[in-house]
């Protein structure tokens, strides 16, 4: 297990330095308790709009400097928002560290909100938008379109890209509220991975970021919503896509305190669809010939990105003389199969094999490691947990995988049904 040290300054900041002198490479990366659930109503994409916005300057620090600074250094950086957090990173080589950790703490303390930014960012991400969901077949699917038909509330249901009427009523004023409530030192861990000095990185910790002024971590709402007691459904006409195509959404156990139960379900996806030998891919694409693709995750963005409540998704694209029936019942056929007879030892080593050795290889990577040390620290409280995980993995047992299958109810779920829109035209 990798050394990881741990501390908080005065004004509330969490640090986890992890040193690495394998390299001489350095990477910082600052997390916000802040993701697409935390927006508010009326103001859909906000928090995607806010992370650009972070990179407009600062009060010290004109347009396009941070860009400047770290490429200058032989640098890379960039920021990603996700259901419940948004990160900013940087990898440098480790002379740059102190450039880096001023330029984090530069923003933290004062970014450049202005109305030519705004103005400037607002088109920026609706370019995005057009580019990624709208004009590209299958765009939204399944994580856009699939969300309001298997929840409720608006945290759970709404589009975090952002809808074009809301992105554009976003004021300067509610930039500024954002960043005072969300962007608070308290609401952040700073995460520095890879060749430095202990000591000294904690004496730049608190050169740069000491003077950050304190000021409340916002209370963080439970977004906890009944489960489906019923199977829910809608349609999407998918202007783009060639052939019609299926999500089916589940509840997945809570992925702080339910843990394992959330990791058999990882497991259960590896044994549905990961690689020719798997249950869906032998049953649907093989032996029925019902889809073209077919496939399975925990987390619509991925797994570990989210509290609960978190999405367990099958999705598959078929041909137009397919109906959607014909794929939920084999793929129920499959999981009652799985519900009744657990998987082999066998089956099961393979996939927890390759999740290990996935997050083996994923921790390699310097930059990897510095976000998932960040985001499990900031979620979990224990940025530890990753050189946990692998062991984790390896515990899940043939009983976790059938459970996890029995769980997957027909009578709560939902099911998003996408149309190309020739297919609807022909109706």
């Amino acid at each position: 297990m990798g050394q990881i040290e741990k501390f908080t300054i005065d004004n509330g900041l969490r640090v986890v330095l992890a040193p690495d002198r394998a390299a001489p490479v350095v990477a910082v990366s600052v997390h916000y308790d802040v993701g697409f659930r935390s927006e508010p109503e009326g103001r859909t994409g906000f928090a995607h709009l806010f992370e650009h916005l972070m990179f407009q300057g600062s009060e010290s620090l004109e347009k396009l400097a941070h860009f400047r600074h770290v490429q200058g250094s032989g640098g890379i950086f960039n920021g990603s928002t996700h259901p419940d957090y948004t990160d900013y990173y940087e990898v440098l080589p480790s002379a740059a560290l102190e450039r880096a950790l001023f330029l984090e703490a530069d923003r933290m303390r004062a970014p450049k909100l202005t109305a030519e930014n705004l103005a400037n960012q607002i088109d920026v991400v609706k370019e995005e938008i057009r580019l990624n969901v709208l004009n590209r077949p299958y765009g939204g699917f399944p994580w856009i379109w699939l969300p309001p038909v298997l929840y409720e509330t608006f945290p759970n249901a709404h589009n975090g890209y952002g809808d074009f009427v809301d992105l554009e009523q976003a004021t300067l004023d509610d930039c500024a509220e954002f960043f005072d409530t969300y962007y608070a030192p308290s609401n952040a861990v700073l995460t520095v991975a890879g060749d430095f000095e202990v000591s000294h990185a904690k004496d730049l910790v608190v050169k740069h970021f000491g003077d950050v002024p304190a000021r409340p971590r916002p209370e963080r709402p439970s977004f906890a919503e009944p489960r489906p007691e019923t199977e829910k459904r809608g349609t999407h006409v998918d202007n783009h896509a060639p052939l019609p195509a299926l999500a089916i959404g589940y509840r997945m156990p809570d992925p702080i305190g339910e843990l394992d139960a959330y990791l058999a379900h990882l497991v259960l996806a590896g044994v549905l669809t990961d690689g020719d030998g798997s249950r869906l891919e032998q049953r649907l694409v093989h032996k029925d010939g019902l889809v073209t693709d077919i496939s399975a995750g925990a987390g619509l963005f991925g797994p570990f990105e989210a509290r609960d409540p978190d999405t367990f998704s099958i999705t598959a694209i078929h041909p137009a003389e397919v109906t959607d029936r014909q794929v939920l019942d084999a793929v129920d056929d499959e999981l009652e199969k799985l519900a009744a007879t657990p998987p082999t030892a066998e089956e099961l080593a393979k996939v927890t094999a390759r999740w290990k050795a996935n997050l083996h290889g994923e921790h390699d990577k310097l930059m990897s490691r510095t976000l998932a040390l960040g985001s499990l620290e900031l979620l979990y409280g224990d940025a530890g947990l990753m050189y946990e995980l692998p062991e984790k993995f390896g515990a899940v047992t043939p009983e976790d995988v059938s459970a996890a299958a029995k769980a997957l109810r027909p009578d709560s779920r939902a099911v998003l049904l996408v149309q190309p829109r020739t297919q609807q035209e022909d109706q």
